[in-house]
């Protein structure tokens, strides 16, 4: 394993999305968005996801990879939620109203470090625009160090059935090198909270940080597991300093080593299984009886910048607030980068559009190939053919498909593949990014810059 790692922890794009968000282009137009928003109208999937960026945080964990911003004395929470309820009305005058929620997601920074009376206010919007679906997801992420039990019974009223409580260790000289504050609440208590409400627990980790060993996080991972949630996830820390100069911060504690790293990850992975925990994509465990698992099974696991989805879920992304990305069939979106210039634009009547990519046929197709391959760890050449109403030679010139790179991956145990199918082995798990990346075009000539796998 020390070989490949060596060989193939290069970086990558994680595949959040294709193309990644560093293509995005400077300078793309209201006007561009407009049209795609009117198209997405008659695009698939036709259900709704809508996600909103709440940037504040109360204070900024050193490894914070989001577009988030520190809480200060001169917040005006009130003026930028009215920025977001502004947003929102001009965007969804343009959808159809015939259409339904599938999603809703609200990311941050710290969603819950505001007061969650404006969370209900953007919920209530929404339910009051749309029809929802039977079972959707409604979810938010939470930083439980400052949340006592009127903040959670807040969100239960408001309509949420999913909450992803961000723990990233329970260890405390961990959280504390990491300027993380802990669970305000015990944990037990919080869970046993939700569960009489009928909400759905992630619990959020994250691998890779300062005091991080094998024992100390599988502790971590066994206490999570002792409390069952219905998902978790184990998020691997992308140290990127040159792009967010707080993580620097952490090299004064020390990371840990590739090879360290990739031990928390694989005991971890291994008392998650044993435990009967079943693994979705690379990072997420979620119960036997989980939709996800049922979807992965049946290799139509899906996913958007909301994380994994079924089809059934799965919705075309409207993304509301600052730097907020909307995920249509033929564009993506990126609001205005500043909380400032974000309110001054809304308030000037336009959408706050800052960046944007219209993808070509090719890339649509790329990123259907890469989207199957992320989330079910094989591809079907005739499966994505049949979908998509083309010929598998039309579906691999669409990429950056090549044999030999293939055969190389296969001689290394990374994959097993023949003429209509590519599938991972599990020793070749966490270079998952590297095989979705020697199908990328874009990849062919370009100085971007991305993460290691590891």
């Amino acid at each position: 394993m020390k070989d490949l790692i060596s060989k193939y922890n290069v970086p990558v794009p994680r595949y959040t999305s294709y193309p990644p968000a560093n293509f995005f282009q400077d300078n793309f137009k209201e006007i561009e968005f407009i049209k795609a928003i009117e198209l997405s109208n008659l695009q698939q999937p036709q259900h709704l996801s809508f996600y909103i960026h709440i940037p504040f945080c109360n204070r900024m964990c050193y490894f914070c990879g989001c577009n988030s911003f520190s809480r200060t004395k001169d917040t005006d929470e009130k003026k930028y939620i009215d920025a977001v309820l502004n947003e929102i009305e001009m965007v969804c005058s343009k959808i159809d109203k015939k259409r339904k929620i599938a999603q809703i997601h609200y990311g941050g920074g710290s969603p819950t470090s505001i007061d969650l009376k404006f969370i209900k206010l953007i919920n209530n919007k929404l339910f009051d625009t749309f029809e929802v679906i039977d079972n959707p997801e409604i979810a938010i992420e939470c930083h439980a160090g400052y949340m006592d039990i009127n903040h959670f019974q807040t969100l239960i009223d408001a309509g949420f059935n999913r909450m992803s409580i961000e723990i990233q260790d329970f260890n405390t000289n961990v959280l504390k090198a990491s300027n993380r504050v802990p669970t305000l609440l015990p944990i037990e208590q919080i869970f046993d909270l939700l569960h009489k409400n009928n909400i759905r627990i992630n619990l959020d980790f994250i691998y890779g940080l300062p005091f991080q060993t094998v024992e100390s996080f599988s502790e971590s991972i066994q206490k999570a597991i002792d409390l069952s949630p219905d998902r978790l996830v184990t998020f691997s820390y992308a140290h990127v300093p040159n792009i967010f100069p707080r993580q620097k911060l952490l090299e004064r504690s020390g990371l840990p080593s590739d090879e360290l790293k990739d031990k928390i990850y694989q005991t971890s992975r291994n008392l998650l299984l044993n435990k009967g925990y079943k693994q979705i994509g690379l990072d997420h465990f979620v119960h036997e009886n989980d939709e996800l698992h049922q979807a992965a099974k049946d290799h139509t696991l899906h996913r958007n910048f909301q994380g994994y989805c079924s089809r059934r879920t799965t919705g075309q992304v409207y993304a509301f607030g600052v730097t907020a990305i909307s995920q249509l069939t033929s564009a993506y979106v990126q609001n205005t980068k500043t909380i400032k210039e974000y309110i001054d634009t809304v308030n000037n009547g336009n959408i706050p559009v800052k960046k944007g990519y219209l993808l070509n046929k090719d890339e649509q197709i790329t990123r259907e190939v890469i989207t199957d391959l992320m989330c079910n760890e094989q591809i079907n050449w005739q499966q994505i053919a049949s979908r998509l109403m083309l010929t598998v030679p039309e579906i691999k010139d669409a990429t950056a498909y090549s044999n030999e790179k293939m055969e190389e991956f296969a001689q290394d145990g990374i994959i097993v593949f023949d003429d209509n199918k590519i599938e991972m082995c599990e020793k070749g798990s966490p270079f998952i990014r590297n095989v979705a990346a020697s199908l990328d075009k874009l990849l062919l000539n370009t100085n971007k810059t991305f993460s290691k796998p590891i």
